[in-house]
C-alpha cells in the first residue's frame, strides 16, 4: 500500500476504508483534512468549498451540515448523487459528520436541535454507504449536545452498515461539560471499532495539554487506531503563524491526520491557512505537488 502522500486520485478513490487507514498511516503525520460547510453558499460562488480545500493542499475533505435525507451541496449543479459527483470533480476520498445526540445529557447552553439526516443512526449509516462516502465523522457540532458515551454507542451502531473509515470523539464541548480527551472514552471508542480517534488540537481549546495528547496518540497507535488533531474553534480564521505553530506541535505529540474546520469565511478555513498547515507538516515541495497534479493524471493507467 502506498502512502497517501504519494498516491494519486485514482488511487485513492480506490481504497475501501482499511487500505485508506494504512494509506493514512504509511503517510507518517502528514495528511491534511479540510472541513467545510455544504448547507451555504460556497466562499467563490460557482466552486465548491471542496474544490478550494484541495487546490490549496487537502488530502481529504469532510463534509459538514451535510443532510443524508437531502443530499445537497452547495456549489455543485443539480445532480442525482452530489457525493459521487464531488470525488469526481475534486480527486480525494469525502466524508460527512453524523451527530450521535444525547438527548439525556445536561447542557451547558440552549440545545441546537438539527435534522434527522445529519444524525447518526441507522437510516444515515446506509444512505452514508448508498451513497459513497470514504468516511464518517461521529461528532458534534457546538451546541448540539453529543456525549462521549452517545459517540462510543453511536460507533458500534456504525459499524454494522457504513463500511468506510470511521472517526470518532469531540473537537470541543459539543453543549455537554465533560472531558473531552479522556483515556477511558479513548478505550471505550477503540474497542466499539473505531478507526481514527478525533481529539482537539492542542492550543485550541483551554487546559489541553501537549502530555495528554502524546499520551493519547501513544495509547491509540499501540492499540491500532489513528489519531486526528481538531481546529474546531474558530482558529482556521486566524493568522498563519499561529496555523503554522499548532500544526507543528500536534505533529510533535504524534498525531497522524491534522484537519482546520470550516469556520473562516463562508464555511471554510482561510485557504491560506490550509496550506500553511501543509506546509509546515510536510514541505512546499508535496503541498505543491499536491496542489498542482491533476485529477486526471493516470486515471485509465496508474505508475508502476
Amino acid at each position: 500500500m502506498k502512502r497517501l502522500l504519494s498516491c494519486t486520485s485514482s488511487e485513492m478513490l480506490k481504497m475501501d476504508g482499511q487500505e485508506l487507514k494504512q494509506a493514512i498511516l504509511a503517510s507518517e503525520g502528514r495528511t491534511v483534512m479540510t472541513e467545510t460547510v455544504v448547507a451555504i453558499e460556497p466562499l467563490l460562488g460557482d466552486l465548491t468549498n471542496a474544490e478550494l480545500a484541495v487546490s490549496f493542499g487537502s488530502d481529504m475533505v469532510l463534509l459538514n451540515c451535510f443532510d443524508c435525507n437531502n443530499p445537497v451541496i452547495k456549489g455543485l449543479p443539480e445532480c442525482e448523487n452530489p457525493v459521487e459527483k464531488l470525488k469526481e470533480i475534486v480527486g480525494r476520498p469525502i466524508g460527512c459528520n453524523l451527530e450521535p445526540v444525547d438527548l439525556d445529557a445536561e447542557l451547558m447552553e440552549e440545545r441546537r436541535v438539527i435534522s434527522t439526516g445529519r444524525q447518526a443512526r441507522k437510516e444515515t449509516y446506509i444512505k452514508a454507504q448508498e451513497l459513497g462516502f470514504n468516511f464518517i465523522c461521529l461528532t458534534g457540532n457546538p451546541g448540539v449536545g453529543v456525549s462521549n458515551h452517545s459517540i462510543c454507542e453511536a460507533i458500534k451502531e456504525a459499524k454494522k452498515y457504513f463500511k468506510g473509515l470511521i472517526i470518532a470523539g469531540k473537537m470541543h464541548a459539543a453543549g455537554i461539560d465533560e472531558p473531552i480527551v479522556d483515556m477511558n472514552s479513548i478505550k471505550d471508542f477503540i474497542e466499539a471499532g473505531a478507526d481514527v480517534i478525533l481529539m482537539p488540537a492542542v492550543n485550541t481549546v483551554p487546559g489541553l495539554s501537549e502530555q495528554e495528547v502524546t499520551e493519547a496518540c501513544r495509547y491509540i497507535k499501540a492499540h491500532g487506531a489513528l489519531s486526528l488533531s481538531a481546529i474546531g474553534t474558530s482558529q482556521e480564521g486566524a493568522d498563519e503563524g499561529t496555523i503554522r505553530e499548532i500544526a507543528l506541535l500536534n505533529k510533535r505529540c504524534g498525531i497522524d491526520i491534522q484537519h482546520i474546520g470550516d469556520a473562516g469565511f463562508c464555511g471554510i478555513a482561510l485557504p491560506e491557512n490550509i496550506m500553511a498547515l501543509s506546509i509546515a507538516i510536510r514541505g512546499k515541495r508535496h503541498t505543491y505537488h499536491k496542489i498542482a497534479s491533476s485529477i486526471n493524471r493516470y486515471k485509465d493507467k496508474p505508475p508502476k
